[in-house]
């Protein structure tokens, strides 16, 4: 998916996480390309909204500082 599919429309936050809040990865794609797709669409969103503090952008930062954090975790092994 390209960042310019990286919309409100076309993803949502919630296709990250299951209804326990426990984190899964869309289907096909791994953890790098998710990580650098979260950020292109926060990066967009801040852009276009001109605030880092709006819902939706708080949220995107929150499941990015996971991602990476799982991604971090993932390298110590």
């Amino acid at each position: 998916m390209d960042c310019g599919e990286c919309d409100q429309s076309s993803i949502d936050v919630n296709q990250w996480l299951q209804k326990d809040n426990s984190m899964i990865s869309p289907q096909g794609v791994s953890l790098e390309e998710e990580i650098r797709l979260l950020r292109k669409w926060m990066e967009r969103l801040v852009d276009e909204e001109q605030s880092f503090t709006t819902e939706v952008v708080i949220a995107i930062s929150t499941l990015l500082d996971l991602k990476i954090n799982e991604f971090m975790k993932k390298q110590e092994r």
